[in-house]
């Protein structure tokens, strides 16, 4: 079972790096960031219940790396705001 997560983890880090090269869009690169972090997590999970007895350490990186993820996520999206608004801004003048 732990396989079938390894290749779900795998899947979606190739899906962002993906969605990381070809976007142009300052959104959809946060997005592909997201889902990249979303598969390190993951990796980092199965890696911990696959090794012997359960290592709560790589878990209580995860639970840290979320946090630090949603924070990011939050100042990435404010700045992605800010410069939409200075280029729409600059288009009009």
């Amino acid at each position: 079972m732990s396989e079938l997560y390894l290749l779900l983890a795998a899947a979606l880090a190739g899906m962002a790096l993906v969605g990381l090269f070809r976007a142009a869009d300052l959104l959809r690169r946060v997005l592909a960031l997201n889902v990249l972090a979303s598969a390190v997590f993951l990796l980092l999970v199965t890696l911990a219940r696959t090794a012997e007895g359960v290592d709560p350490l790589p878990h209580a990186m995860v639970l840290t790396g979320i946090v630090v993820a949603v924070s990011t996520t939050a100042a990435v999206l404010a700045l992605t705001v800010q410069a939409h608004e200075r280029r729409r801004r600059k288009e009009e003048t």
